[in-house]
């Protein structure tokens, strides 16, 4: 199996990352934009290159299945077990472990000693208290106590709110390495792009409470289980999902759900599938069965079709539940990101205010709650309920034009392409992090001309691309010219991989903020104007130099990373 672009640069940024320091990093990639792959290369490895033994942890068994298939097609000669309960399963004396942790948190000296432990779905992993993976990991260092944890992830916030990553002892993981967008992957035609529309009957979601950062499970589904909103909401999802294939309802409860399936076969002649934690194992498999393979066109769910769930057919998925829940919108939402011949897109009905709420899913934004401030991520167009974000001054689905307004220095920026023909924003953002990598142009052939890819963070998930083209010619190579003796007292490099080089060696002045602009019928954002700290010195000069570049020479930068 062939890695994407994007997948080999997740898998280099762990190793350098393992390399470089003492405590453990995440990945980051959207659903759908394959995670799986990536644990595989890492386990291939680490077994094959370095001798080590890994384990990889998983909470459903559906995942388990997904890395054991993709381990087989990435190393087809590596001896990998799998050690779950659900799957029947206790295989223990094997270099790489496929595992549940429900089945070995408490088992971890049965398991043997371990060098890397991977985890799936890592924004599963609690802040606080001794969950299960705490349990396990305390018990598998008293067998190593130099293990590494790497965490694998669409969403690096937990699924009531706040970021997974936070520095140890607190955090079992402590760093991002790698990131990539959901609205990068849709653009590089990886992902299924997504349309969004408001239901046209509304629940007030004002009146509920909220425990331990979500709202009250019984007070959601009584407010959802309306009948005048469970009538309206069949009556529009059957209207509006004419054209497509397969449709995936999230329901807020169980009576609920039952309450939506029952409207749908009594007024709209139409079977759906529904499936809830109480479910017999052998039905609810029929049933997924029956959706993936297109013999049943809707599905509803309550609470298990969130993650592990893989049904790239999936073209339009509909939220009749509100959650104040980031993370779990964003699973929601994910379900409809793969790909699928004859698929175009996938159409996002929301009946609980959730894209409002939380923001568009490329860029969705944790608020403070408590405080109750901060301006609404996402708008409603009033002509055809679309969900777009904030900044749009007119609506893309209809060509709705927003009353104007003032501009504030707090104003949601818009995602997405652009709205009118000859539109042009331009917003400056300060910059938190900037990341280097050698960009391949996908599809390309190998002789090809590649690019440094500049990633500039510019808020908690948001990042804006550039590329400098030092192996170009022409214009292209001048403007990187001009890019790099702005920033740089070392000679212009000749390629973009000595120049990745050189910027992570400090080499650089600080990038402190940045001017994007948006610019209609283009498809990327442009990075247009830069606040520069001072040009640091030649890196020749000892004192100048990062304390990494005084390293022993004679250390092997293929050793072991672990």
């Amino acid at each position: 199996m062939e890695l994407r672009p994007y997948q080999r640069e997740a898998v280099e940024a762990v190793y350098e990352h393992l390399r470089a320091r003492d405590d453990n990093p995440c990945v980051v990639i959207p659903t759908a934009g394959g995670k799986t792959p990536v644990i595989a290369t890492i386990c291939r490895d680490a077994v094959s290159v370095w001798g080590g033994r890994v384990l990889v942890l998983a909470h459903v068994k559906e995942l388990l299945e997904q890395a054991a298939e993709k381990l087989a097609a990435v190393a087809p000669d590596l001896d990998a077990g799998v050690y779950s309960a659900g799957l029947g399963r206790r295989d223990v004396d094997h270099p790489v472990v496929i595992a549940g942790i429900q089945s070995v948190y408490r088992r971890a000296r049965a398991l043997g000693r371990f060098d890397l432990v991977l985890i799936d779905e890592a924004h599963t992993i609690p802040l606080e208290g001794d969950g299960m993976y705490r349990q396990f990991l305390a018990a598998a260092r008293e067998a190593n106590p130099d293990l590494r944890v790497i965490g694998l992830t669409a969403t690096p916030f937990r699924m009531k709110s706040g970021p997974i990553c936070v520095p140890p002892p607190e955090g079992v993981l402590n760093a991002i390495c790698f990131e990539i967008g959901v609205r990068e992957l849709i653009i590089q035609g990886y992902l299924s792009p997504l349309r969004t529309r408001a239901g046209s009957v509304k629940a007030d979601t004002s009146g509920l409470h909220v425990r331990a950062g979500e709202y009250v499970a019984g007070e959601v589904e009584d407010l959802m289980d309306d009948e005048a909103l469970v009538h309206a909401a069949c009556a529009e999802i059957v209207e509006l999902t004419r054209d497509r294939r397969s449709v995936l309802i999230f329901a807020s409860g169980v009576r609920h759900g039952e309450h939506v399936v029952r409207v749908l076969r009594e007024r709209h002649g139409i079977e759906c599938g529904f499936v809830e934690g109480g479910t017999p194992a052998r039905q609810r498999h029929e049933l997924l069965e029956r959706f993936r393979a297109g013999g049943l066109k809707y599905l509803a769910n309550v609470n298990v079709l969130t993650t592990g769930f893989d049904a790239p057919a999936i073209d339009c998925v509909a939220l009749l539940r509100p959650t104040l829940s980031p993370g779990l919108f964003y699973q929601m939402v994910g379900r409809g990101f793969r790909l699928a011949p004859g698929k175009s897109d996938c159409l996002v009905l929301d009946y609980g205010g959730n894209v409002l709420r939380h923001g568009p899913v490329d860029a969705i934004q944790l608020r403070d709650r408590a405080a109750g401030d901060g301006e609404a991520p996402a708008k409603e167009c009033p002509e055809c309920r679309a969900l777009i974000a904030a900044g749009y001054a007119a609506c893309p689905e209809c060509g709705y034009e927003f009353p104007p307004r003032r501009k504030t220095n707090h104003e949601a920026t818009a995602t997405g392409a652009g709205i009118l023909s000859g539109q042009v924003e331009r917003t400056e953002h300060e910059v938190e992090d900037v990341c280097f990598f050698v960009h391949e142009k996908r599809g390309a052939p190998p002789d090809a001309p590649r690019s440094m890819r500049v990633e500039y963070r510019i808020g908690f998930g948001r990042w804006v691309s550039e590329w400098v083209c030092f192996e170009h010619s022409g214009y292209a190579r001048a403007k990187a010219e001009e890019w790099w003796r702005a920033r740089s007292n070392e000679p212009v490099p000749d390629d973009a991989e000595e120049a990745v080089e050189l910027a992570e060696a400090g080499a650089l002045a600080p990038t402190l903020a940045i001017t994007v602009e948006r610019r209609a019928g283009e498809q990327y954002d442009r990075v247009v104007g830069y606040v520069l700290g001072e040009k640091p010195p030649r890196l020749e000069d000892p004192d100048a130099c990062p304390e990494y570049a005084h390293a022993d020479p004679g250390i092997d930068a293929e050793e072991i990373p672990f």
